[in-house]
């Protein structure tokens, strides 16, 4: 009965998406505002099946319904109720579901934020988004549908066995898989949105002078949760595979930093778009790219073509996703193909110091970025279909590219904002020379300081001058963030507080976006420490044996075991001192204990390091190997100086990115559209060249 119940919502959320998608485009172009009001409460109802197909595959889970395939997949009495909550996305048919549920979301916010307006511009993009929920809605309903009966077979498996499987032992052994999933999806899902709109804005042949500025919005917002959702993929593989790292160039790790640097360059493009009326062509690129970055990230990670501890097994729906790539892109070239040459830009680069040419510069890089990550993640799998022979791109190659890559976008991160829009000159670099300065000190005095790792490894030079750029970078930065408020301190007399929040509430796009780089140049920082300096040691050690390692001492004092609802567990109970740290006889503020956990339907145990953190470094300990009878443990022992301020940078981009996303007044929609014939005609005055026109201004188009 339940699996009838749930497949029925969603073969409504299939229907309702269907008829809203196909009214919202041909009613849009068609002319005909009518329309909207059936497309927003299609949007409506098929967020509503999703939510109560998700809320029914919910109750099932947690009433261990083996009669449910999904149930019998991941389901057991043995697994804790909210690990079984989160099971939902543990596996590829659930997490198909609940990522409909999270579309069904961003639908019904974007027709809630627009529900007041009635343009044509609207009722197309919910449309083309709506037919992206018709495809997820069949993947749902047919090659992963999570409510099949169970086959007889497997329910009497179940049965002999007295309970299911349960999760995967990876996917329940840290806290960190209830946050980490939902964010990335959040962020592959999101990008539904600007995909919408751009479509709309080809498909209508409509381009307001502010037609960019809710795509930016609704880019923003999947960022943040995607970025989110990275850095959480590396904590958690650094607390959960033991192996001491938090990225490995996997390819479902590239899968999502793909559709990241793609976003990333994309609202970037859409500054120079608005202030200068130049990239229309390339800023859309950008767009469609992003979102098919997204569609193959998800390919990658559910079609079973790549292995990796982060993807899920084999499955049926790598051909429905290769032909929904292929639709994609196919509609994104013809429509740019055909309204593309009417994108004629109104603006022109006047000088190479302004800030539209580093942005112009950053996208190159950006670029440049993605074909190299895409290159090496999929040759492998070309290679073997095309010659029938495996082969691998690890981490040298990836790290060949990525480091001067890396360094080459923190100096754009830091000339950039420093430089004018319009036309500048080698006066408008001057004040660069503070900020040159304290990054040359930073560089020398990193270098000296690590002198004998550079003489000893060359490549140990990449960390010094990483610390250089981004002193260069923070000083740029805060410099721009708080130039404003000193202005109105000394033109208005306003005292700090009131000058600071004034500069804000009237520019909260340039003071959030500058957070959010503050965010990634502690990400960069801690990536180039913990990497560079970081200490290793192993060792078998007996009870009551040491063992020291970048002045800590580990001192093994026996195993411990216990037991839990859905594991065993042994772990090896070592005190640590040195470095400041001292155990006293009952205090185990200093006691760390790494685990090695036995599930019962996994032959392999999984271990859960010990880490022990600071702001200035984690020490890292994983149990390997251990014998009970003998009271031996083999550990491994890292020492990873400031890793966790990659951590920690997530609350600095969620700020940021909130700042810089609050709209200054509701969200509306503007009818003062132009059309693309009109576009490439006489263009307005361009905007201010040395000043970039009030935050938050707009002046047509889908505006917010």
């Amino acid at each position: 009965m339940i699996s009838t119940i749930g497949y029925s919502f969603v073969l409504g959320a299939l229907t309702i998406a269907a008829f809203g998608g196909l009214l919202g485009i041909v009613g849009g172009l068609t002319r005909r505002e009518s329309v909207y009001r059936w497309v927003r409460l299609s949007a409506v109802g098929f967020a509503t099946c999703m939510f109560l197909a998700n809320l029914t595959m919910e109750v099932a889970l947690l009433r261990r319904d083996f009669t449910v395939s999904y149930v019998a997949q991941v389901g057991s009495h043995q697994t804790p109720n909210l690990f079984t909550v989160v099971s939902l996305w543990s596996a590829l048919e659930g997490s198909i579901l609940f990522w409909g549920a999270i579309m069904g979301a961003y639908l019904l916010a974007f027709a809630l934020v627009y529900r007041k307006d009635r343009t044509r511009f609207l009722t197309i993009a919910l449309g083309v988004m709506l037919m992206v929920g018709v495809f997820f809605a069949f993947l749902i309903a047919g090659p992963a549908n999570p409510f099949r009966p169970t086959a007889p077979q497997v329910l009497e498996g179940i049965r002999l066995a007295g309970d299911g499987p349960g999760p995967n032992p990876l996917l329940q052994n840290h806290i960190l898989m209830v946050v980490h999933p939902p964010m990335l999806y959040l962020g592959y899902v999101g990008m539904t949105v600007p995909f919408g709109i751009a479509v709309a804005g080809l498909l209508a042949g409509e381009m307001g002078a502010s037609w960019m500025a809710p795509m930016r919005r609704w880019t923003l917002i999947p960022w943040v949760f995607l970025s989110t959702g990275i850095i959480l993929g590396g904590w958690w593989a650094y607390t959960v595979l033991g192996w001491g790292g938090y990225w490995a160039w996997d390819p479902v790790e590239n899968a999502s930093f793909l559709p990241w640097l793609t976003a990333t360059a994309f609202i970037h493009s859409i500054m120079v778009q608005e202030r200068r009326q130049m990239l229309r062509v390339w800023t859309l690129v950008l767009g469609l790219a992003t979102f098919w970055m997204t569609i193959l990230g998800t390919f990658m990670t559910r079609s079973g073509v790549f292995n990796s501890v982060h993807a899920f097994t084999q499955s049926d729906i790598g051909p429905t996703f290769l032909v929904f790539l292929g639709l994609v892109a196919l509609v994104s070239i013809v429509l740019l193909g055909a309204r593309g040459p009417l994108l004629i830009a109104r603006g022109e680069f006047k000088s190479f110091a302004s800030r539209e040419f580093s942005i112009l510069i950053n996208n190159v890089v950006f670029a440049a970025f993605t074909v190299v990550v895409l290159g090496g993640t999929v040759y492998p799998l070309i290679k073997e279909g095309l010659f029938d022979k495996k082969i691998s791109v690890g981490e040298p190659y990836f790290n060949f590219f990525a480091l001067p890559i890396g360094l080459l976008i923190l100096f754009l991160m830091g000339v950039g904002p420093a430089l004018p829009w319009g036309r500048g000159d080698a006066k408008s670099l001057r004040h660069l020379l503070p900020a040159a300065g304290a990054g040359l000190f930073t560089f020398l005095t990193s270098l000296g300081a690590t002198w004998a790792q550079v003489m000893e490894k060359a490549s140990a030079i990449w960390a010094p001058m990483t610390f250089g750029l981004a002193a260069f970078v923070i000083v740029v930065t805060l410099r721009e963030m708080f130039l404003p408020a000193r202005v109105r301190m000394r033109e208005k007399k306003e005292d700090v507080f009131t000058a600071l929040v004034q500069s804000i509430v009237r520019a909260r796009r340039r003071f959030g976006g500058y957070v959010v780089h503050l965010g990634v140049v502690m990400v960069i920082i801690a990536i180039a420490a913990s990497r560079t300096y970081s200490s290793h040691a192993s060792g078998t050690l007996k009870r009551g044996e040491s063992m020291t390692l970048a002045g800590y001492t580990l001192t093994f004092t026996g195993l411990r075991q216990g037991r839990e609802p859905h594991r065993d567990w042994v772990g090896a109970r070592l005190e640590v001192t040195g470095n400041g740290l001292t155990s006293k006889p009952g205090d185990t503020s200093n006691v760390i204990l790494p685990r090695s956990n036995f599930y019962e339907r996994s032959t392999d145990p999984v271990g859960t390091p010990a880490v022990r953190s600071s702001p200035r470094e984690d020490l890292y300990v994983s149990l390997m190997a251990f014998d009970e009878k003998a009271q031996t443990a083999s550990l491994k022992v890292w020492v990873f100086p400031m890793v966790g301020w990659i951590w920690w940078a997530i609350p600095v981009f969620g700020l940021g990115t909130l700042i810089a996303a609050w709209p200054s007044r509701r969200a509306r929609i503007v009818s003062d559209v132009v059309p693309l014939a009109a576009a490439a005609g006489a263009a307005p005055p361009v905007p201010g060249e040395s000043a970039p026109p009030a935050a938050g201004a707009a002046s047509g188009g889908l505006a917010t």
